[in-house]
């Protein structure tokens, strides 16, 4: 099965999404820009996605590894690395399917989501591995301190964002 992917201008789109996201997400845990570092991440998108990361009725699915120096470094010594796996075919059928909701605010949401459970994650306020209904409670949590984040960002677009996902469920975290 074939799945669109974002095109150059999306990307461009998307690169802004993720600033934006950095930025709100690192004055709501105040941290400098800087200290994304002690929560390392990279974002991939549909293009760069293994078969088995590609998802359906997900917009990003969180992979987590280990980054070293080298193999041999002891494996205590190793940070957590965090892969944002968007699912770019899922977010542009969003958007084409409920026109109030624009690329860039919901890219805002998805990473600003995906960002919060980076950091929960690094700060061990969350297990990577939690399942049934401990997941459910964290994901209900993850969503509540996006909103708490975004609700007063003057983006356009995003009030609509917020209020059509607030409480529900949309992404993946996969272990």
């Amino acid at each position: 099965m074939e799945f669109k992917a974002f095109d150059h201008e999306q990307l461009l789109t998307m690169g802004n999404a993720l600033h934006i996201a950095e930025e709100v997400t690192a004055d709501f845990f105040k941290f400098s820009s800087t200290q994304w570092t002690r929560h390392p991440f990279d974002v991939k998108t549909l293009s760069s996605l293994q078969r088995e990361e590609i998802r359906e009725q997900v917009f990003a699915m969180l992979h987590k590894g280990l980054l070293g120096q080298d193999r041999f470094m002891p494996h205590a010594r190793k940070k957590d690395y965090y892969f944002i796996c968007l699912q770019d075919h899922q977010i542009l059928e969003a958007v084409s399917r409920d026109k109030a909701i624009g690329l860039m605010p919901l890219l805002v949401y998805i990473f600003t989501h995906e960002l919060v459970h980076i950091v929960r994650f690094g700060r061990f306020l969350q297990r990577f591995d939690v399942r049934g209904p401990k997941r459910e409670e964290e994901e209900q949590r993850v969503h509540d301190i996006t909103y708490e984040i975004l609700k007063g960002v003057s983006l356009k677009q995003l009030d609509c964002v917020l209020d059509a996902y607030h409480g529900q469920r949309m992404c993946y975290v996969a272990v």
